[in-house]
């Protein structure tokens, strides 16, 4: 990869990071349409389980960023890829927090705290669509997914529960 296109990975990660309102996670659409779809540095399937295994894994929620950028251009693609993210986003994070800090009682920050939300919820579910198209869809997987959806809503249980009911659902050849 060259020198450029690094460049272009990092500002269009960059980009991405002042968008990703409540994380990450809520920009894999975008993240998906250039890199596998404009740029092709990568596959559905191999862009579906870079996030899949970064979830996996122990630590920050942004972790799929960095497996992204490896797949797509090596180890600077990673490196390009994550500070892309996390520069531009901790820096408005910074300046907002001082902001609110400063007005805290007034309407517009009232206004903007309600309003994110909604923002984020969005977003979120926006993404998960994007990885769950990747996998072929039948009525067990649409039975299952409801059901852990509803579980999570109505439930106060430890989702534990439902990764183990997962499991063994799966061992068995269920789903």
């Amino acid at each position: 990869m060259s020198v450029a296109e690094l460049g272009a990975l990092f500002l269009h990660f960059a980009a991405l990071s002042l968008l990703a309102i409540g994380g990450a996670m809520g920009t894999v659409p975008e993240m998906h349409r250039y890199l596998v779809d404009e740029r092709g540095w990568m596959s559905y399937l191999q862009f579906v389980d870079a996030i899949a295994l970064a979830q996996a894994a122990p630590g920050p929620n942004v972790l799929f960023v960095t497996l992204l950028g490896w797949q797509a251009a090596g180890g600077l693609g990673a490196l390009a890829a994550t500070i892309g993210v996390m520069l531009p986003s901790s820096l408005l994070c910074f300046a907002a927090n001082r902001f609110q800090i400063a007005h805290r009682e007034a309407r517009l920050v009232r206004a903007i705290r309600r309003g994110l939300s909604p923002i984020a919820i969005g977003l979120t579910l926006s993404a998960g669509w994007v990885i769950a198209v990747a996998n072929d869809v039948n009525w067990k997987l649409a039975l299952l997914t409801v059901g852990a959806a509803l579980f999570f809503l109505f439930s106060r249980r430890n989702p534990l529960w439902l990764i183990a009911l997962g499991a063994c659902a799966g061992a068995f050849g269920l789903v």
